[in-house]
C-alpha cells in the first residue's frame, strides 16, 4: 500500500475543513443576501379590486401605476426599475422596437415625474474616427429624445451630448464589446 506522509495527511486534512468552513459561510451569506433582498422589495399599490381603498387616499411610499413607480420618493428607481440605455446596430442610429420598448416605459416615467430632466447620452464603438463616432452618438441620443418627444415629454427636459467612442462601458475588441458600447443612456439632471 502507498501511505501518504503524515505531514501531508495534516495539510489535506486542514485544507478539507477550511473548504467546509468556507462552503458553510457562503451558504448563511447567500441565505441572508437572499432574505434582505425579499425583505427590500417595494409595495405595489393597492389593485382596484379592493373594497378598502379609495381614490383619495394617498400613500407615503412609491406607488406603482401601469408598471411605472411613481412619487417623489422614485426618482432613483429611473436606472432600477426602467432600463437606461437603449442599444443600436453598427453604424447606425434607428432605434428597433426593444429600444423603443425602453423608450416608452422611461416615457411613462418621466409622465409621472414631471419635475425631473434627463440627458441622453450618445455612444459608439472604437471603430472609426473620432470625428464620425462623436457626429453618431449625437445622431443617436437625438433619436433617443426624438421618441421620448414623441411620447409626449417636452423637449426642455432633455438635454443631449455625444461621448462618440470615449466612454467605453466595456474594454475590449469584440463584438460582444462593441455591442455594448454602441448605445444611448437616460441619466437624471436633476
Amino acid at each position: 500500500m502507498n501511505k501518504v506522509p503524515q505531514g501531508l495527511t495534516t495539510i489535506y486534512g486542514s485544507n478539507v475543513m477550511i473548504f467546509k468552513s468556507f462552503l458553510r459561510y457562503s451558504i448563511i451569506l447567500m441565505s441572508a443576501l437572499i432574505i434582505a433582498a425579499c425583505a427590500t422589495v417595494p409595495d405595489e399599490t393597492v389593485s382596484s379590486s379592493s373594497s378598502s381603498s379609495s381614490s383619495s387616499s394617498t400613500s407615503s411610499g412609491p406607488q406603482v401605476v401601469d408598471g411605472v413607480y411613481v412619487g417623489s420618493e422614485t426618482v432613483e428607481m429611473l436606472a432600477v426599475d426602467v432600463p437606461d440605455r437603449v442599444f443600436f446596430a453598427y453604424d447606425s442610429f434607428a432605434l428597433n422596437s426593444n429600444a423603443q420598448d425602453t423608450l416608452s416605459k422611461q416615457a411613462a416615467w418621466l409622465k409621472a415625474n414631471g419635475s425631473v430632466t434627463i440627458a441622453i447620452e450618445g455612444h459608439a464603438d472604437e471603430r472609426g474616427t473620432r470625428e464620425y463616432n462623436l457626429a453618431l452618438g449625437d445622431r443617436r441620443a437625438n433619436a433617443a429624445k426624438d421618441y421620448l418627444m414623441s411620447q409626449g415629454i417636452s423637449a426642455n427636459r432633455i438635454t443631449t451630448i455625444s461621448f462618440g467612442k470615449e466612454k467605453p462601458v466595456v474594454n475590449a475588441s469584440n463584438d460582444k464589446a462593441w455591442a455594448q458600447n454602441r448605445r444611448s443612456v437616460t441619466v437624471r439632471t436633476n
